[in-house]
């Protein structure tokens, strides 16, 4: 069990240092956890710690109700739609959240994400756009969990703030993260040639 656990710890803090460096999350924003099928923990980054550095000490170790079992500090102001995804989603075992700017600058104005793209078709199917609220606020969880009702969602834009993306483990939330952002840039350029042309 202790093997499953520091290889999911090392494997979150592997991706939350690829987020960090693809520029998604400035500053402490962003935040990430992995949920260990095995003994129901869910391991979180700790509230304002880098994504771009994060350290085995910048990990909790929490319960699904959200107590903290092992570990200093406070998780992610977002926590409670990451505990929310994994009650809602038996299918999730990561929730990754980070700040791409083309994808976020869609929902911010309040455009859904165009799927230019096959492979944004057939991996993306759908990116919902969740309402502005205050982040790290109840109605903000209550706002991002109900979007992930629909077991074809794997990833949603928030308004004025970022993306949320989900796996069955932390890479594959990386990799829907990607896709994300890489169809939004896709359609934000192909929008501009189309005018130019």
């Amino acid at each position: 069990m202790r093997m499953v656990s520091e290889d999911l710890k090392a494997s979150l803090i592997k991706v939350s240092k690829l987020a960090g460096s693809r520029g998604w999350c400035p500053g402490t924003s962003g935040n990430i956890s992995v949920l260990n099928p095995d003994t129901g923990e869910v391991y979180i980054k700790i509230s304002g710690r880098s994504m771009s550095d994060l350290k085995p000490t910048d990990i909790l170790t929490l319960n699904l109700d959200g107590k903290v079992i092992d570990g200093s500090g406070r998780p992610s102001k977002e926590v409670n739609f990451h505990l929310g995804i994994y009650k809602k989603r038996k299918d999730v075992k990561a929730v990754l959240h980070t700040h791409p700017p083309y994808a976020t600058a869609y929902a911010t104005a309040g455009k859904p994400l165009p799927m230019v793209t096959a492979t944004a078709k057939l991996i993306l199917k759908k990116v919902p756009i969740v309402d502005y609220a205050p982040p790290g606020s109840k109605e903000l969880a209550e706002l991002v969990v109900s979007k992930f009702e629909d077991p074809d969602v794997c990833s949603v834009i928030m308004k004025n703030h970022g993306v949320v993306s989900v796996g069955a483990d932390i890479y594959r939330a990386l990799y829907v993260t990607e896709w994300v952002e890489n169809e939004a840039e896709t359609a934000f350029l192909y929008s501009i040639i189309k005018r130019l042309l």
